[in-house]
């Protein structure tokens, strides 16, 4: 953003119209054999983002890399319900469910919290090197996790160590799609984003397959090869296409927060991050409250992620026709309402259908999520304003679960914790309307 506030004008230059960002200045992008993390950053602005190639082979590539990234960091922490469930059953059974949630969620909220300096750093040049230095810890903490026998190490090292290191990865992997991609960035991220539901469904799925065989330790280590198959394709297709920008404001840029409608959207975040979260990490310890067998509640957090696989892709292919605020909307809405029907799973079969439903809706959120905050102003911003967003999320992510944790054990149940869970949920699609709205002037249109 530049340090003027956003006037008509510069609200017409964003991914919701159908016209181009235009820019008076252009710079040539580097070669495909160039690096530039360490180049000294320009203060003009770059190449108008509406020549992205939109395809290409190393086009293609980025978003097959960002898919691994993805694969590897959301695919881990949210398969966190599988841990949550393993923990209070075997090896914290005598620590409160609130308490071990907290673990999780910090893990949560750590996968945004860096974007604001990782975004800014982008925007420098400097993604490669930390990319991959995160990638290496990422890997040593899964396998330390397999030492852990108290809940101070396990917090440490899943909660605080695991959850910097995906932070570190995750805002890059997403802000270089829209490097490659415009008028088809929406499905560009919906496929990118596929990887985080990959994930998020393989390695429940192997926790369960294994651990009977080879016990937990070593199938926290197999997790610690895959990762290192997925993080190395990884950072090594991952690059830039557009040189870096020294944009004015340092870190934090406040005068952003002048376009009302993105001030809104960060609240919307926060609140989506606070419900979104509880019945991806209580399902399956309501499983086992339910009399539903220890085995099959392992696969329920993998067949919600699998839904999302579904949820991901139908997102991406909406939003590019209707708006990335349109489709989020009523996405968000469906997982609101599921949120509150989920306590009320009597059997296996009902909470199949919950979990399908509730994967594919929250899949639309999660795959969409940053489309907007990136499309409010310039791209050559665009890393440090999806920082700020994810970032502010975080609050939510970090309090959610521990907050209906704290719900369900005061009520005996986790019938209030939905009602919470749903409460907030359908909160934040008031606020993403309200965005909208401030964003188009009008009821109706494409945003």
């Amino acid at each position: 953003m530049s340090e003027k506030s956003l006037s008509a004008e510069a609200l017409k230059e964003t991914e919701f119209t159908s016209e181009p960002l235009h820019v008076r200045q252009t710079r040539a992008a580097p070669p495909d054999n160039q690096e530039t993390p360490n180049e000294p950053a320009s203060e003009k602005p770059v190449i108008n983002p509406g020549e992205a190639p939109d395809g290409g082979l190393t086009a293609w590539l980025v978003v097959i890399a960002a898919n691994l990234l993805l694969f590897s960091t959301f695919g881990l922490t949210n398969s966190w319900g599988v841990f949550q469930a393993y923990y209070k059953e075997i090896l914290l059974r005598y620590t409160s469910p609130s308490a071990i949630a907290w673990i999780g969620s910090v893990q949560y909220a750590l996968v945004y919290f860096p974007a604001l300096l990782t975004g800014r750093l982008f925007d420098l040049g400097y993604f490669k090197i930390p990319c991959f230095a995160a990638s290496c810890i990422l890997v040593v903490c899964t396998f330390l996790i397999a030492e852990c026998t108290q809940y101070w190490q396990f917090f440490l090292v899943q909660g605080l160590g695991i959850g910097v290191c995906c932070g570190i990865i995750v805002g890059p992997a997403l802000v270089v799609v829209f490097h490659w991609f415009f008028k088809k960035r929406n499905l560009a991220l919906s496929l990118t984003a596929i990887g985080a539901s990959c994930g998020s469904t393989a390695f429940p799925a192997v926790a369960q397959s294994l651990i009977p065989l080879i016990g937990f330790k070593w199938t926290v280590r197999v997790f610690g090869l895959i990762l290192i198959a997925t993080l190395g394709l990884g950072n090594l297709f991952l690059k830039r296409r557009l040189p870096p920008v020294d944009v004015r404001g340092g870190l934090l840029n406040l005068k952003v927060f002048r376009n009302t409608a993105y001030s809104v959207l960060c609240i919307s975040g926060i609140m989506a991050f606070l419900g979104l979260y509880t019945a991806l990490t209580y399902m399956s310890v309501d499983a086992i409250a339910i009399g539903v067998s220890k085995n099959f509640s392992f696969y329920i957090i993998a067949i919600t992620n699998a839904a999302s696989t579904f949820g991901r892709v139908s997102a991406g292919l909406i939003g590019d026709k209707v708006g990335a605020l349109n489709t989020m909307a009523a996405f968000t809405a469906v997982a609101g309402i599921v949120t509150f029907a989920w306590p009320f799973a009597t059997n296996e079969i009902q909470l199949i259908v919950i979990s399908c439903i509730y994967g594919f809706s929250t899949g639309g959120y999660v795959s969409l999520f940053a489309a907007p905050a990136a499309a409010m102003g310039k791209i050559e911003d665009a890393g440090r304003r999806v920082g700020m967003f994810m970032t502010l999320a975080a609050f939510g992510a970090i309090a959610g679960p521990p907050i209906s944790g704290a719900i369900s054990t005061a009520s005996g149940g986790f019938v209030e914790a939905g009602y919470y869970a749903g409460g907030i949920i359908m909160c934040a699609v008031v606020m993403l309307l309200l965005a909208r709205y401030l964003h188009l002037g009008c009821l109706r249109g494409k945003c």
